[in-house]
């Protein structure tokens, strides 16, 4: 598993290839924007039809990175479902699925934007949770210390790919990219995101191995690559 190892707010992490984030001295996944159900919702909604596997394969991804790391604590940051139905309307074999990877486990739900409350799946639901030094909840908070949190999807251009990523400011904030399948995202360097990250920021990009790069290299790129569309 080529992971990136780093320090934030003192504490020793891991980002792992997949957009999950794992702090082995606690025994601790945490994922984010999961959105299971997505394409369900879509369907509900007249929205754009998908091919309906992507519970599926978000299950399939969290199953290995549970298996790899050995976690004893799971927190999902948040849009863990992509609304309240969606829990309710989860196929019986991932629900079974999902209880499975649960069991034995302590298991904190993160409340989001999709997902403003309790559902029905087990497991703890928090608005957010603190762990040690670090504050986890679904959308940063100006003025944040050791704050760790998911919504903004953000996604880095790589050599012609779009790959999401980890935005670090230490000892500030740590935003995790979203971990479900059929999830979009937002360019790092858009402004939303840059008012939130300091001049040492870092950017760790997912994908086969995970690879970090300094943010305002990216800034500077997605400001380029503006200017030539306006």
């Amino acid at each position: 598993m080529d992971a990136h190892a780093f320090t934030f707010a003192s504490c020793a992490l891991r980002a792992l290839p997949s957009g999950a984030l794992h702090w082995p001295e606690q025994s601790l996944l945490v994922v984010s924007d999961l959105h299971f159900g997505k394409s369900a919702r879509l369907a509900r909604r007249g929205g754009a039809l998908l091919p309906p596997y992507e519970t599926r394969a978000t299950l399939a991804r969290l199953d290995a990175d549970l298996e790899a790391t050995t976690a004893a604590r799971v927190i999902c940051l948040g849009d863990s479902f992509d609304d309240l139905t969606a829990s309710d309307e989860m196929d019986e074999a991932d629900r079974l699925w999902l209880l499975r990877l649960m069991a034995g486990r302590d298991w904190r739900w993160i409340e989001g934007n999709h997902d403003p409350g309790p559902g029905n799946i087990g497991g703890t639901h928090l608005a957010e949770t603190r762990i040690g030094p670090l504050h986890f909840r679904h959308i940063a908070v100006a003025q944040a210390t050791a704050e760790v949190s998911g919504h903004f999807h953000p996604k880095l251009t790589l050599a012609g790919q779009r790959r999401p990523c980890f935005l670090l400011s230490d000892p500030e904030r740590l935003i995790l990219p979203a971990y479900g399948a059929y999830t979009g995202g937002l360019d790092c360097g858009a402004a939303e995101l840059a008012l939130l990250m300091g001049p040492q920021a870092l950017v760790i990009a997912t994908g086969r191995r995970c690879l970090a790069v300094p943010y305002a290299a990216t800034v500077q790129s997605s400001q380029r690559s503006s200017s030539f569309t306006r």
